[in-house]
C-alpha cells in the first residue's frame, strides 16, 4: 500500500514540482494532493500539469473548519509535506499526523526562523548580517514556527559579494537536491 503525500504550498511551487518529479514513478510513495492557501498560486497549475488533485482554501476553512481535514481523509493522506507554506499548522493537524508533517526552511535554524522569516526576507537578513554560510533546514513540524526537531541541515557558503538573489539561488539548489530525498527517508522511516 502506497504512502499518500499531500503537499501544502502558498506560492510558485518549484519545490513541490521537484517533489512530484521525484516520486512520479515511486513504488511505495505517491504525491496524491496539492493544497494551497492562495487560489492564485502557481503551484495549483503545477498540480494540474501533473494531473494531481488540488484545492485552494481560505484562512477560516483551515483554522476553524473541517473541510481540509475531510479532504485529507477522503484522499487517504498519511503524510504531509510543507513546501513554501506560510501558515502555522493548527494543533489538530500536528496531533492527527504525529511525526508525519515535514517542512523545509531556507536557513540554518535556529537562525533566521520564526514568523515572517521566509523567502527573500531570510536571504536579505543573511546578506545584511554578513553571514559566511547559510543553507537549508528540514524539520518535523510542531505547533510553533520552525521549532520542530531538525532532521537534516545542509550548508552552503556565502561570499562577501553575494546578493540576496545569489544566496536564494544557492539555497534553491540545495532544496531541490535534498528535500525530495529526505522526504523519502522520513516516509520510509
Amino acid at each position: 500500500m502506497k504512502t499518500k503525500i499531500a503537499i501544502f504550498a502558498s506560492g510558485n511551487g518549484s519545490n513541490a514540482e521537484e517533489i512530484i518529479k521525484h516520486f512520479k514513478s515511486h513504488k511505495t510513495i505517491d504525491v496524491s494532493l496539492i493544497l494551497s492557501n492562495n487560489q492564485n498560486a502557481y503551484v495549483l497549475q503545477r498540480a494540474e500539469n501533473y494531473n494531481i488533485p488540488h484545492f485552494a482554501f481560505k484562512r477560516d476553512d483551515f483554522y476553524n473548519g473541517k473541510i481540509i481535514d475531510e479532504i485529507l481523509r477522503l484522499n487517504k493522506i498519511n503524510f504531509i509535506v510543507l513546501a513554501g507554506f506560510m501558515w502555522l499548522m493548527p494543533e489538530r493537524f500536528v496531533k492527527n499526523y504525529p511525526n508525519k508533517i515535514i517542512n523545509i526552511h531556507p536557513a540554518l535554524l535556529p537562525k533566521y526562523g520564526g514568523k515572517g522569516m521566509y523567502g527573500s526576507h531570510v536571504h536579505e537578513a543573511v546578506v545584511k548580517n554578513k553571514e559566511k554560510e547559510t543553507g537549508i533546514t528540514i524539520h518535523w513540524v510542531n505547533e510553533e514556527y520552525d521549532k520542530g526537531s531538525i532532521i537534516k541541515q545542509v550548508k552552503c557558503s556565502v561570499s562577501s559579494i553575494d546578493t540576496a538573489e545569489d544566496v536564494a539561488n544557492k539555497v534553491h539548489k540545495l532544496e531541490y537536491e535534498n528535500y525530495p530525498k529526505i522526504i523519502e527517508q522520513a516516509v520510509l522511516g
